[in-house]
């Protein structure tokens, strides 16, 4: 072999190790540098606040967790959320949410929807199967799928909760199963429907019972909240949500357009969630709910999932939270208010989820009462889903 062919033959070997080595390192950057927990001293709440949260049946109704090559049942040092530090932070229900397409920079503006895919990338670099790198639908399917094998794995630790049935089954079990939680499947958007009605009734199958209706752009069901048309729904989406609601589906209203939260809200006969926002009144970003909004979707019995991020509250911190809440609280009721923190959601959370029991102590020193507390960390989200889940 001549000196040309061999050097040749080396740097193809060096370059495929160096893709090798990017395919094992990036996939784990990513996740390290953008779902951060800012720094912070872990505080340990009073023995009233640690009292009152191991009482609690808590929900978070949205993290993005299945986005990352993370295996949820061992504990992570990446990331906000897995099942110890679910347990950990006496959490008893949470809804995972798929993303499947997303902008590679975030900044809340008016977005036509080209550019870089961040959703793409990760299909790649995480070696997710080849059809989900362009199939918005097969990326949905297989975070499901990651999920209902996680549970068949280990059915003492995680349960997937596709009922109200299943729903009873795990409260009345769950003091002999103190560290056992539920998971719901919901999505970030219905962009995986590619504009095809039947997609969402093979998403039902797959587990799915919270649909968003839009992310970051525009799309076949209408205008997102950071889209370039203020649409509402088009005729897609109006048989979506139509379908959506017979079948038994939560309708999340997280960044959908004011022109489309005000048509879903009148097409509707069930109550709507805001998976993860904030409130303008409280916190001033176009990325938040109006007061009258929240207002409506409180008439409606919906619920309005409060962030755990900057732009959600101002200040990400327990008190700058527990302020937001106390804001929405005396502006809609306090039986309108869940959590949505939005972790592992690319945000910098002020806490990761085992240190929950902090914002407890914050909601007491905000003035709220035990039953108050009770309702906000996951009493409302459990009634709202035993009223709406499919029976069976």
């Amino acid at each position: 072999m001549g000196r040309f062919p061999r050097l040749v033959l080396w740097t193809l070997l060096g370059l495929a190790a160096l893709a090798a080595l990017a395919l094992v390192v990036l996939p784990s950057q990513l996740d390290a540098r953008l779902n951060r927990v800012l720094p912070h001293e872990r505080a340990t709440p009073s023995s009233r606040a640690r009292a009152i949260h191991e009482s609690l049946v808590v929900m978070d109704w949205h993290a993005d967790s299945l986005l990352w090559n993370r295996d949820l049942r061992v504990r992570s040092s990446a990331g906000h959320v897995d099942l110890p530090r679910l347990v950990e932070g006496g959490v008893a229900i949470q809804m995972f949410t798929a993303v499947t397409r997303s902008p590679a920079r975030v900044d809340y503006g008016p977005s036509p929807g080209r550019g870089p895919d961040l959703n793409t990338l990760q299909a790649l670099v995480q070696r997710w199967p080849v059809e989900t790198w362009w199939s918005l639908e097969a990326r949905a399917l297989f975070q499901a799928g990651k999920l209902r094998r996680w549970a068949e794995a280990a059915p003492e630790r995680l349960m997937l909760l596709r009922s109200a049935a299943d729903l009873e089954e795990f409260l009345r079990e769950r003091s002999a199963h103190p560290e056992r939680v539920a998971a719901l499947l919901g999505t970030e958007g219905a962009h995986c429907l590619e504009g095809d009605l039947s997609s969402l009734d093979r998403l039902f199958e797959a587990g799915y019972r919270m649909l968003g209706l839009t992310h970051f752009f525009d799309n076949e069901l209408g205008g997102s909240l950071h889209g370039v048309t203020g649409a509402g729904l088009t005729e897609f989406g109006r048989q979506v949500v139509d379908r959506a609601e017979a079948l038994g589906m939560i309708i999340d209203l997280a960044h959908a357009s004011p022109r489309m939260v005000e048509e879903v809200l009148a097409r509707t006969t069930r109550p709507p969630v805001v998976s993860h926002t904030g409130v303008r009144g409280h916190c001033d970003h176009l990325r938040n709910l109006s007061d009258a909004q929240v207002k409506a979707i409180a008439a409606k019995g919906g619920l309005i999932g409060i962030g755990f991020w900057d732009a959600a509250v101002c200040d990400p911190s327990p008190r700058g939270i527990a302020r937001a809440i106390r804001y929405t609280a005396d502006l809609a009721g306090v039986e309108h208010l869940a959590l949505g923190s939005d972790y592992d959601g690319t945000i910098a959370a002020p806490f990761d989820v085992s240190e929950l029991a902090v914002l407890t102590e914050a909601l007491l020193a905000e003035g709220f009462s035990e039953r108050e507390i009770a309702a906000i960390m996951g009493g409302n989200s459990v009634a709202l889903l035993r009223a709406n889940l499919p029976r069976r």
